[in-house]
């Protein structure tokens, strides 16, 4: 099925300690319907996410719970991380844990090639590090502490104390990137996106770079330094090899020829780390820099990002259990701008899965099959004479399935589903003006009825192609009632807004309610 195009993404590798709360499940689904949408083009496609599994953070969890790290990782994995991606119907080609072999072996294969090329050096490092973060911070993200840390400098997305440390490191030349990175974002406009995240970094590399500590030495939970095994690797740029590591660099070349470079999601507060350093360290190893970096924004809940520590979060499993994972995986990607802010509440949410699922795509699929079932015995009829109105719907189909596509490409899945609902709208509208219920009754107008049925019947093929990324289950059942050979998930997407595939003659099957009620209160 592949056409020759290479599509890699990757969600960024989720910190395991966290347990997964809504802004995962966003990132995750966003990635899983890109995926999707260019698996079913035909591109030769491939999805990863993962855990990200080492650092001090981990460390001092699993001393605190009293067992090994790698008993601490094993056991939050598997009772949180991959259940999230059942929960959420995510088809992900593979999930890396930085705690594997094939990832700890290769990540001292890169950093031993960019010691030998000159790009390492030993030297002391004094700064302010937040554990929460695993990160030392930079001085816009120090504030000064009140209350309880008054008087303390305290990390300004954690609200807890900061740590003086001072340590012997091994620093990466990252000063010497500075021009490399600019010319980089000056030549690739697309490398960043969107505009807003791409201007912020390149105001913050403008500013000059400092070299990078990518060692500590005083905990071991880490991957060894190759040349000195009293170092472990900053938990932060072995967490950025996993992109390079699970498709194959330094043990598969060929695979890694096939799928480097890739695409990566990531929210924005961590764009720094994957649009300066990540493509840095990748210059310095002769290596290709990303294709792109996409940056979205945060989920907020009452006006504030979600935090395990201010109790904000929400667990997927919240949603789904009432509403559906289609549901989660539309309202999510419909109800915000990719790229921007947006707010979650339970209200929107309920309004948008009453209005737009369950009366606009669900009642649209619902009284189709049910006309065609009532008036033709289950059989696709035989389209008559078209009219402007009938042949306005096959334009609206076909320009909606472009600018979707368009839309994919752009990284904005919103877009797309706006380009898409399009074609929700029409067909509602063009029931409701053509009232096949009133055709009926009239023996003489039964070719037009025909036609009417058809057209609604062809729209909705369409919409179970161009959905299929979006919402997998329900528009698998729509494609069973619709009764069309051949599995959904081959369908060629780009080629869905083509007319005329649904075969006049086909016997649908029944079809129950796509979004049922909600009897659950929210």
């Amino acid at each position: 099925m592949s056409n020759g195009r290479s599509f890699y993404i990757t969600t960024p590798i989720y910190y395991p300690s966290d347990v997964p709360h809504i802004g995962h499940g966003y990132t995750t689904v966003a990635v899983d319907a890109l995926a999707r949408w260019h698996r079913q083009a035909g591109d030769d496609t491939w999805m990863l996410t993962g855990t990200d599994e080492h650092g001090q953070k981990m460390l001092r969890a699993a001393v605190a719970n009293g067992v090994t790290p790698q008993e601490w990782v094993d056991r939050l994995v598997s009772e949180s991380w991959f259940p999230l991606l059942e929960e959420l119907n995510v088809a992900n080609d593979d999930f890396i844990r930085t705690t594997q072999e094939r990832h700890e072996t290769n990540v001292q294969t890169f950093f031993q090639a960019l010691y030998d090329r000159g790009y390492i050096y030993a030297g002391e490092y004094e700064a302010l590090y937040c554990v929460g973060c695993e990160e030392f911070k930079p001085e816009a993200e120090i504030i000064d502490g009140t209350g309880p840390f008054e008087g303390l400098k305290v990390c300004a997305i954690h609200s807890k104390p900061l740590e003086l440390l001072q340590e012997k490191n091994y620093f990466f030349k990252l000063s010497e990137f500075t021009e490399p990175l600019l010319a980089l974002y000056r030549d690739n406009p697309d490398f960043i996106r969107p505009e807003h995240a791409r201007n912020e970094v390149i105001s913050f590399v403008k500013q000059g770079l400092k070299d990078l500590s990518i060692s500590r030495s005083t905990f071991d939970w880490g991957i060894r330094v190759p040349w000195d095994e009293s170092h472990v690797i900053y938990v932060w740029v072995d967490a950025l090899l996993n992109y390079a590591t699970a498709v194959g660099y330094g043990s598969d070349q060929e695979t890694f020829d096939r799928r480097w470079p890739g695409y990566h999601v990531v929210g924005k507060d961590i764009l720094r780390f994957h649009a300066v350093i990540w493509p840095a360290l990748l210059m310095a190893a002769g290596l290709e820099v990303p294709r792109g970096v996409y940056a979205h924004g945060w989920l907020l809940v009452g006006g504030e990002k979600m935090s395990k520590s201010k109790l904000t979060g929400i667990a997927p499993s919240e949603i789904t259990s009432v509403f559906g994972s289609d549901a989660y995986r539309f309202y999510f990607l419909s109800a915000i701008a990719f790229g921007q802010d947006g707010s979650f509440s339970w209200e929107d949410l309920a309004a948008r899965y009453q209005a737009e699922l369950a009366n606009g795509f669900g009642n649209l699929a619902s009284r189709t099959t049910a006309m065609i079932t009532k008036y033709f015995e289950g059989i696709v009829p035989e389209p008559g004479a078209y009219e402007d109105r009938d042949l306005a719907i096959q334009e609206t189909v076909a320009t909606a399935a472009s600018d979707a596509d368009a839309a994919i490409d752009r990284f904005r899945p919103d877009e797309a589903i706006d380009a898409i609902w399009r074609i929700v709208d029409a067909l509602n509208g063009y029931i409701t003006d053509n009232e096949p219920w009133a055709l009926a009754k009239d023996e003489s107008r039964r070719a037009r009825l025909g036609t009417v049925l058809y057209t609604a019947a062809e729209g909705l093929r369409a919409l179970a192609v161009l959905l299929a990324p979006i919402m997998p289950i329900a528009t698998q059942k729509l494609w069973e009632s619709l009764a069309i050979a051949g599995r959904l998930q081959d369908q060629p997407i780009r080629e869905a807004g083509t007319w005329g595939v649904l075969s006049p003659g086909t016997t649908i099957n029944a079809l129950a309610p796509l979004f049922p009620r909600v009897e659950q209160p929210v």
